[in-house]
């Protein structure tokens, strides 16, 4: 009895130690799973919103009469610079999904897990699934529209319920019948997700350009894709006296030795060597007074 005893209990210890490992390979490879989940939806919203953004910083310039690369903007400092913007936006996007996650848990056990089988159902039906990512395919389209021409919110309704349903819907049916079609699905889905953010940022910037050109500050938008709101005043550099009756300029960017400025009393934007020109008193993000608007000279100049 004692002998079964001890073979008992090493049996038991040695099928302990074999079902271990195994336990321990479904932990990870249910991590491995998740994190391939996340990075296959992650990955290309933040490739395409990259590759939109680096439209945003032209639309910006475009404002003052330039482009980046007059503004001394390569694509090495425009990646440094969308990096950290990709970076916020990653640290609001995390919470958010958290939040929405928290939100769909407390709805479904309120609902006594009615809301998790209505999602279930969902998918398993794959007409209805392919609707949902056709509709929402659509709707990524409003800021690519906007983009080009103004449409009041009736006529995107309809022309993203209609580019949705006769364009993506039936694709999507099909990409859903093996796993590699699915996984083409997400990729998909994200990356018009990515494009249609970065559209919407890109009006959003242009708006915020128009409002530095305006009011000469600039808002926090602007400030997140890298765009500095500098000022100063210019003096010349043979004998040090201000230039342009000493008023502020907002400098915009250096290249091939030459400085590139905003004239906000004027609205101009000029060009002035960088041998010959000194720059005093330099501020960031200059506090204005309310109501402060630019164009007075030019006003003056007008009348």
């Amino acid at each position: 009895m004692i002998d079964q005893g001890i073979v008992a209990e090493q049996n038991s210890n040695s099928a302990a130690a074999v079902s271990s490992p195994a336990e321990e390979d479904g932990e990870r490879g249910s991590v491995i799973a998740l994190l391939e989940r996340v990075a296959s939806v992650v990955l290309p919203i933040g490739v395409a919103l990259y590759a939109v953004l680096y439209l945003g910083v032209e639309e910006i310039y475009s404002t003052f009469g330039i482009n980046p690369q007059q503004a001394g903007i390569d694509q090495s400092v425009l990646f440094s610079r969308l990096m950290s913007t990709l970076i916020l936006v990653l640290l609001l996007g995390i919470p958010t999904l958290g939040l929405v996650i928290g939100l769909g848990w407390l709805i479904d056990k309120i609902s006594f897990g009615t809301a998790g089988r209505v999602v279930r159902g969902i998918r398993e039906r794959p007409w209805v699934a392919a609707l949902f990512a056709a509709l929402w395919c659509g709707a990524t389209y409003w800021g690519f529209y906007n983009f080009f021409a103004d449409l009041d919110l009736t006529v995107m309704v309809v022309t993203a319920v209609g580019l949705g349903v006769l364009t993506f819907l039936i694709p999507f049916r099909l990409l859903r019948r093996k796993p590699v079609g699915r996984a083409g699905l997400k990729v998909i889905v994200g990356g018009l997700t990515g494009l249609g953010l970065g559209f919407l940022l890109i009006l959003n910037l242009a708006s915020a350009a128009v409002e530095v050109q305006e009011t000469g500050q600039a808002n926090l938008l602007l400030s997140t894709v890298g765009f500095q709101d500098q000022w100063t005043v210019l003096t010349n550099a043979e004998d040090d006296k201000p230039l342009y009756d000493g008023r502020w300029m907002m400098l915009l960017g250096e290249s091939d030795g030459t400085y590139i400025f905003y004239d906000c009393d004027k609205l101009e934007t000029f060009r002035r060597p960088m041998e010959t020109t000194n720059l005093t008193q330099l501020q960031l993000d200059p506090e204005r007074e309310s109501g402060f608007a630019c164009g007075a000279l030019a006003n003056q100049e007008a009348s």
